[in-house]
């Protein structure tokens, strides 16, 4: 079974992290993770990035499509190419998977309309433009579509996709196995119970600070492509 994570400029490290720490522990799973390039891809901190190994059209099908949030995602929203290979690649897997505002992008892509999802607190008027209910709910199941909150609520949704994968006992292994059992010190139980200020706060970053951060250079420069480079002609020297 094969689980493909989309990546691209600007994503939200836990959206992805979150869920491949739970989805990579199940026995026979096969994990990759794709982008438009190859490359590191760099994260929305521009201090992080992740290593895409295959491009998407590389991939010819997928059981499990798991799309990522972060503000790189403004971008891709009208980005017809990006979508047209959600929309190929959705239709061989058995689940997709949209995290945080990673969800929108499954919106734009036409594959939720007239579903139900949750997504991160900020980005309901945006899935409500592409014609989506919104749920205020940690994850949320609409036939094969699995949609999860902001950016933490990736380790909640992949536990319950981990569950209707492998079963319960699998599930409670894994969670065991990472220790997940999260006691935050603060009370509040979802976004709604944060006081208004800091709400505030976290909307205007939301709205302004990412895009801006996007537009900084990522500190690890064109690592990437040496990195593929070096792993390409080491595969060609092995094979000489």
């Amino acid at each position: 079974m094969r689980v493909s994570f989309v990546l691209f400029d600007g994503f939200t490290a836990l959206d992805a992290i979150g869920a491949y720490e739970v989805l990579s522990r199940i026995p026979g799973l096969e994990v990759e993770f794709a982008a438009i390039d190859r490359g590191i891809v760099a994260a929305d901190t521009r201090r992080l990035g992740l290593l895409a190994y295959r491009t998407l059209n590389e991939i010819r099908s997928t059981d499990v499509l798991i799309v990522p949030g972060g503000p790189g995602v403004r971008a891709l929203e009208s980005d017809a190419d990006f979508l047209a290979e959600l929309r190929r690649l959705d239709a061989s897997s058995q689940w997709t998977v949209g995290i945080c505002n990673g969800v929108t992008l499954l919106a734009a892509a036409g594959l939720l309309e007239g579903k139900k999802a949750t997504t991160n607190w900020f980005d309901r008027e945006y899935i409500e433009r592409y014609g989506v209910e919104f749920v205020p709910e940690r994850y949320y199941r609409e036939d094969k579509y699995v949609t999860g909150a902001g950016v933490s609520a990736s380790i909640d949704t992949a536990f319950f996709l981990a569950r209707m994968i492998a079963g319960d006992s699998v599930a409670r292994a894994i969670q065991l196995g990472i220790e997940y059992y999260p006691t935050p010190p603060s009370a509040d139980s979802s976004p709604w119970d944060a006081p208004a200020k800091i709400q505030q706060v976290v909307q205007h970053y939301e709205e302004g600070a990412g895009s801006t951060l996007l537009k900084m250079p990522p500190v690890f420069g064109a690592l990437g492509m040496q990195a593929i480079d070096s792993g390409e002609q080491g595969v060609m020297r092995r094979s000489a």
